[in-house]
């Protein structure tokens, strides 16, 4: 039989215990506070996360996020493949944004390689990333929409999203696991039909987005649950490492795209949308801002698309195409030795940041000279979105604390890894 709160309660309680007895110097095992447990499966956490809450009648006095039932051991894995065979690895950390992994850890190698993309690949990866940002935002919108009870949201956003999920396929075979971008390049050239696919897809989409405006921004519930919620200060975001727009909604200019451009982002024209007011409106204003912004840069990079090649002129690194393989011997020799022995990067180590639609998202990658990483590590936004939940949650309602969740729009499997 349990004889305390302890007893009852897993490790990661411990730390809402030890926060509760700072603050206060209240024990919950010997007060009235209530410990209860969120997750690991709830509607709201949009994963398997469990959240441990310590409540005094429905007023959160502590919070812990306990993490890890996704963990999937994927940085261990790519130290066993060749580079390129660590791109489909690299899909399955966050399937909101399969292209945006792609896009970090093909720069990283690239930049350890000293290889020059052709600027037709960069804009096409430029246009599948805003893409991307937007199929992420609308899965966000919709269930975000969802925990607060606006149901109509929810299939008006996957209606768009299903078109993004068709233009996925076209060029990859994949919805969702994609895997399209090579080091060195691309897969292969889009068909035909797709620019005409994309283009009209971009044409109706700003339409849509104020029709999602229209559904929301006025309702008087949705203004109730979202407003003067979950506030988090531009400090306490900096310090506790919080990236992409929740930093933004807390009144930090900051976007890697404009402030550390990649990928050719320097060429594109857009703003940075930025809140002073740091509450969960804030960044529910702060993501539909950046839908619009999305739009006019996947639109600059479609009308801008440069003629060229898709692949750097590397025959070492870039598999050879199908008709250079089957009509010249040294093309198939070096498509043999690529898929067989893959290729060795010098050593060397190296960080590349991108701005993926839940913030910075980074790739650290050491080499030591073989065709093997010796070490990739993965930084995540989430991950350090997730530990200023407390600061959001501590002091307000239990129910604003499901608003709170879908305002910061983690995903799991990027915390786990």
């Amino acid at each position: 039989m349990p004889t305390s709160v302890e007893d009852l309660i897993n490790p990661g309680v411990d730390d809402v215990i030890a926060d509760s007895k700072l603050h206060g110097n209240i024990d919950p095992a010997q007060d009235q506070t209530m410990v209860l447990n969120m997750g690991p499966q709830h509607p709201s956490t949009h994963g398997v996360l469990r959240v441990v809450l310590e409540v005094d009648g429905e007023s959160v006095v502590a919070l812990a996020p306990d993490i890890g039932y996704l963990h999937t051991g994927i940085e261990k894995t790519c130290e066993a493949k060749f580079y390129q065979q660590v791109v489909p690895l690299t899909d399955r950390i966050d399937y909101l944004c399969p292209m945006t992994n792609n896009l970090t850890y093909c720069l990283a190698v690239e930049k350890l390689l000293q290889l020059e993309i052709p600027e037709r690949a960069q804009y096409l990866r430029v246009l599948l990333n805003e893409l991307t940002r937007l199929n992420s935002h609308l899965v966000w919108l919709g269930t975000h929409a969802m925990d607060i009870g606006a149901l109509t949201v929810f299939l008006y956003c996957f209606r768009e999203r299903e078109e993004i999920l068709r233009i996925f396929e076209m060029v990859a075979g994949q919805r969702m696991m994609t895997s399209y971008f090579r080091i060195g390049g691309l897969s292969m050239e889009p068909p035909i039909d797709f620019y005409d696919r994309v283009r009209n897809f971009l044409k109706i989409m700003p339409e849509k987005i104020a029709e999602y405006e229209n559904l929301l921004t006025g309702n008087p519930i949705w203004m109730g649950r979202l407003k003067n919620v979950g506030h988090l200060s531009a400090a306490d975001a900096i310090a506790l490492g919080v990236t992409g727009p929740p930093l933004r909604a807390s009144g930090v200019d900051w976007d890697l795209r404009r402030d550390m451009p990649y990928s050719g982002y320097e060429k594109f024209k857009f703003e940075v949308p930025v809140s002073q007011v740091g509450d969960v409106w804030a960044r529910y204003e702060v993501r539909m801002k950046e839908m619009y912004e999305s739009v006019k840069i996947a639109t600059q990079a479609l009308e801008g698309l440069p003629e060229g090649r898709i692949t750097a002129d590397a025959p070492k690194i870039v598999l050879p195409d199908r008709e250079q393989m089957k009509t010249q011997m040294e093309s198939l020799i070096h498509h043999f030795k690529i898929v067989t022995e893959g290729f060795a990067v010098p050593a060397g180590q190296v960080y590349q940041g991108v701005e993926s639609p839940r913030g910075e998202m980074g790739y650290f990658v050491v080499s030591d000279g073989t065709a093997k990483p010796f070490r990739v590590h993965m930084r995540n936004p989430s991950f350090a979105t997730l530990q200023a939940l407390e600061t959001m949650c501590k002091g307000r309602l239990l129910a604003d604390v499901v608003a709170v969740i879908g305002s910061i729009d983690i995903v799991l499997g990027e915390i786990d890894r």
